[in-house]
């Protein structure tokens, strides 16, 4: 089946990008307004001392533009996205990237010209100009990163070489999107196919175990092909992340994306810890699905496909719509209606073409509804797909509709709460409508794969970045042999004995983009055992725990992440919520045995 072209989708299909820009002339003159707001804040500079009013207006105006930055910059790169070989829109995000980093440079002195102001005089500012305290914690967080933060010259090159640093991050992303191709495949009917990003899970979700193994050995052999190129992307990026770290005085690479959200990296270790503890029930898993299966040997590209068969089921996107508004019918009306807003005014991207950005995310410009970008295949994975991203979307509205631009936006660490919390009360409403002992432990199945997928998966990822970003630190180059070969390791740790090990898998790192938002995906597992958590509380009818969930959508960053899992009664530094979730793998493991 031939993939579509993006001029041949229908428009109920696609999402409405007219919400945030009319058209492209209405973007290009936000362009022009933009670089005269990005001029207009180097005005400031200097002068932030001198005056509580000159202090609030710098703020105000840094707020502006860069609420105006973010809608320019999503719709540029979301217009990219709906076809990464479309030279048009490639151009609309250069340029969007240009802006941005010229807005960093332009605003690289406000840092370090807030942390000279004293908190003695910062106190008289907010008695001097009461409309400032709306900014007190936006100006507290800056004081709290005093000691990670250079005097003006430096942070203004920072900056500039931050343009630099997103090189390898950006080549990756047109390689991995637009560039590579796949040897095409012989389907389940005999016929050739194209092998996509997008198409790859289906087929590794196949019943036809020569479907999965061919899609698997195309998918790493064109990783295979270009493997020294990806890995000095890899490279690349590690490099430019220890060289930020260490310019702003951090031990580690892995302790400065942390700091910025507050989390002890104490959190990181102890995820790690847990699983690692946790290994038999993994190991549990893999004899379980060798088992059913019924192989003598289980491949690397057996892991995807059911382990029980003849229930497997397609859906249409109609359906699918109607599954996630009928399992998430304890989240209350008022939610359920937000969710209808979005599928019925086009808040999605639906199908795959030529071209499209693979995979699925959320996102959006504040004082516009989010976006969903989704390929939809119809498969069960997909249905949840749409329950995930649906569940960032809300969050964001949420956050946006209650906090001011600047807190807003919440941190990565709380970014899967919600997504996963939505998958979480999905399966629980599937497991309970049917009275069928075959798709009960079809279901059981799926949500074991999404315990696999995120807790265990996620944790060897965050592994093997901890492990390659201490490479760097310790001066060893990551060459292709020593990715490939602490990933291939990895894999044998976490997976057991029962499975064998291809030699192909060795590559997976390459196709991973995560990976050059470094120390990103630790988070997925922190996030499943929070939301595991959260859920637990809603289903059980806990009093409060729909109202406390809500107050933690509607957060943004007006609290830190730890404390606002606390108010939903979760509490990420106590690793009890990771171990719970752990043992929760092994309930379900169990009933799956026992069905």
């Amino acid at each position: 089946m031939k993939l579509m072209k993006r001029e041949e989708q229908k428009t109920e299909d696609t999402w409405a990008l007219e919400d945030l820009y009319i058209n492209d002339d209405a973007w290009k003159s936000d362009g022009v307004r933009l670089q005269f707001a990005i001029d207009q804040i180097k005005e400031y500079d200097g002068h932030l001392q001198e005056s509580a009013r000159k202090l609030l207006e710098c703020l105000k105006a840094y707020e502006e533009v860069n609420c105006l930055m973010e809608a320019y910059y999503v719709y540029a790169n979301q217009r990219y996205h709906q076809d990464t070989a479309n030279f048009y829109y490639q151009g609309f995000a250069g340029e969007a990237e240009i802006k941005m980093n010229l807005l960093q440079a332009a605003v690289s002195y406000m840092v370090p010209q807030i942390l000279e102001i004293s908190r003695e005089k910062l106190d008289e500012f907010y008695e001097e100009e009461p409309e400032l305290s709306a900014y007190r914690l936006f100006i507290e967080n800056i004081q709290r990163q005093k000691e990670h933060t250079l005097d003006e010259k430096g942070e203004h090159m920072l900056a500039a070489a931050n343009e630099m640093a997103k090189g390898a991050s950006n080549i990756y992303s047109m390689f991995n999107n637009a560039d590579i191709r796949f040897a095409d495949i012989t389907d389940e009917k005999g016929e050739k196919v194209p092998l996509t990003q997008g198409r790859f899970i289906s087929f590794m979700e196949s019943g036809d175990r020569r479907v999965r193994q061919e899609a698997f050995t195309s998918l790493y052999a064109a990783y295979r092909q270009n493997i020294n190129t990806v890995a000095a992307m890899y490279d690349a990026n590690a490099r430019a992340t220890a060289f930020f770290a260490k310019e702003r005085h951090y031990d580690s690479a892995l302790e400065a994306a942390l700091d910025d959200s507050e989390i002890p990296v104490n959190v990181y270790h102890k995820l790690i810890e847990a699983v690692h503890d946790n290994l038999d029930t993994m190991y549990d898993y893999v004899a379980l699905r060798k088992k059913l299966l019924g192989v003598e040997e289980l491949h690397m590209y057996d892991v995807y496909v059911p382990m029980v068969s003849g229930v497997e089921k397609k859906y249409t996107f109609e359906e699918a719509k109607k599954l996630v508004l009928e399992g998430l019918a304890p989240m209350g009306e008022d939610y359920l209606e937000l969710l209808r807003e979005g599928f019925d005014n086009r808040w999605i991207d639906v199908y795959e073409n030529e071209g499209k950005r693979n995979g699925a995310y959320s996102w959006g410009a504040y004082g516009v509804h989010p976006y969903v970008l989704l390929n939809f295949q119809g498969t069960l994975n997909h249905v949840f797909t749409l329950a995930h991203e649906m569940g960032h979307a809300l969050h964001s509205h949420y956050s946006d509709k209650h906090q001011p631009y600047l807190y807003a936006g919440y941190k990565i660490f709380v970014a899967e709460v919600a997504s996963t919390c939505n998958e979480a009360l999905l399966i629980h409403y599937l497991l309970e409508k049917t009275e069928d002992k075959k798709e009960k432990a079809y279901l059981i199945n799926y949500f074991l794969d999404q315990f696999k997928g995120t807790l265990y998966r996620q944790t060897m990822f965050a592994e093997f970045e901890m492990m390659t970003h201490d490479m760097v630190k310790e001066g060893k180059t990551l060459t292709a042999q020593v990715l490939c070969d602490t990933y291939r390791e990895l894999n044998k740790k976490y997976f057991g004995q029962d499975m064998v090990i291809d030699d192909e898998i060795a590559y997976e790192w390459a196709r991973i983009p995560h990976f050059y938002t470094p120390f990103y995906v630790y988070q997925y597992a922190t996030g499943f055992a929070a939301a595991i958590a959260i859920s637990s509380r809603i289903l059980n009818g806990e009093e409060g725990a729909v109202e406390d969930y809500k107050r933690f959508l509607s957060g943004g960053s007006s609290m830190s992440p730890i404390e606002l899992l606390k108010l939903c009664k979760v509490d990420m530094t106590s690793g009890k919520p990771v171990q719970k979730a752990l043992e929760v793998f092994r309930e379900y493991l169990e009933m799956l045995k026992q069905i």
